[in-house]
């Protein structure tokens, strides 16, 4: 189509890497700002915002004495839900089972403290993210399209070249 409405072979070559450039600038930019929006709210204080508070927790998984993931839980009382949060494992220790252990470890915090699920909600685009929840009994409840991370500023451009689904996925422990 750009051939035929400007009849330049270099324009037409051009269109797809200007796209693809577009794209990478604008993933990175939302990326960035989201880490940046992070560091700058729970991740700045984790005391206070996952270990002072009843019913919340933050896990760090240690190997050979470096850090090589995380995980956070926070409780609410009102649906008696723990959420799981902040999973994240160094991505040269992937496939190792360190985010599966950091992942049953929230769910033995919450049958400890005997909460009725365990919900969690991911941007991940990786299948092995979602096959991850799925091995550890969660259900995939829902999914919002278009969805807008922290630190967006959802201009026209950034909706054009940056689009997030958000799942949801929920692990039922017991009937209220």
């Amino acid at each position: 189509i750009c051939f035929v409405v400007t009849k330049s072979f270099l324009l037409t070559c051009c269109l797809p890497i200007f796209l693809m450039g577009m794209r990478y600038y604008f993933s990175r930019k939302v990326i960035l700002h989201y880490l940046d929006c992070a560091l700058h709210t729970d991740m700045s204080d984790i005391e206070q915002y996952y270990m002072k508070p009843p019913g919340s927790c933050f896990w760090v998984a240690v190997l050979d004495g470096n850090v090589v993931g995380i995980v956070a839980a926070r409780g609410n009382e009102e649906d008696n839900t723990v959420e799981l949060l902040r999973m994240s494992v160094d991505s040269n220790y992937r496939g190792k089972g360190i985010a599966k252990a950091l992942g049953r470890k929230v769910l033995e915090f919450a049958m400890l403290n005997n909460y009725s699920s365990v919900v969690l909600g991911t941007t991940a685009v990786k299948m092995a993210a979602h096959k991850l929840y799925e091995s550890l009994g969660f259900k995939h409840v829902g999914v919002i399209e278009h969805y807008a991370l922290p630190g967006m500023t959802r201009s026209l451009l950034e909706r054009m070249f940056f689009q997030v689904r958000y799942h949801r996925y929920r692990l039922q422990l017991r009937e209220e």
